[in-house]
């Protein structure tokens, strides 16, 4: 379960993002106009230390973005090419954000989701002691029933559309652009490896696009 705090948030993430995207391999340049919320999801760190929230943007009627995010309350060491920036949470402090890809945690997390199909975490917020659920904007669900070992650790990741995250015991790979075609879209990728994929959907798509895939070693 994710717990979530009606809190004020300076700068804000898609603020961040604004000045963040432009500078990504996979994300065209140049762009006019603010990134806009579409969507998001989150995973459970088991650990409740880092945020993990995936942000589904974009900009004007240009095609959707996956930002998979971590947020902590300190910096990352080893991590600085994957800041996104720092922000002020009302509640929780200076926080340091980060394109999750880079984030061990994430990759861990998005393991763990994949490999046991509970996908999403719920998200709640608790007022005077009561818990009160946030409907989700988005589901996400797994296709494909393959075993995906626990990740002790990273060793790569390449930054492109789709993002390459290296693990010890999996290859994760997650789509940057969402649409139906490429990697992706024809199910198991293209030298035949078995696997998984987290796939979505959010109001005005109604039809799952695939999200992330798992290849176990």
């Amino acid at each position: 379960m994710a717990l979530l705090h009606r809190a004020e948030i300076r700068p804000g993430k898609l603020e961040l993002l604004a000045t963040w995207l432009p500078g990504r391999p996979w994300y065209p340049a140049p762009v006019d106009g603010e990134p806009a919320r579409v969507a998001s999801y989150r995973f459970d760190d088991p650990a409740g230390a880092v945020g993990i929230e995936t942000m589904l943007v974009r900009v004007g009627a240009g095609p959707v973005y996956q930002v998979p995010l971590t947020y902590r309350d300190a910096p990352l060491a080893g991590a600085d090419e994957w800041l996104v920036g720092t922000t002020r949470h009302s509640v929780l402090g200076p926080r340091w954000v980060y394109d999750a890809c880079g984030d061990p945690v994430y990759a861990a997390a998005l393991a763990a989701a994949i490999g046991t199909g509970v996908g999403q975490a719920e998200e709640y917020f608790e007022v005077n002691g009561v818990r009160e659920v946030r409907e989700p904007s988005m589901t996400v669900a797994v296709q494909g029933d393959v075993a995906v070992p626990a990740v002790g650790g990273v060793r790569q990741v390449t930054d492109g559309e789709p993002t390459r995250i290296v693990a010890d015991t999996v290859d994760l790979v997650v789509a940057r652009r969402l649409s139906g075609d490429g990697l992706f879209g024809k199910g198991a990728p293209a030298d035949g490896s078995a696997g998984a994929t987290l796939t979505g959907v959010w109001p005005g798509q109604p039809t799952p696009l695939p999200l992330a895939r798992a290849l176990p070693r």
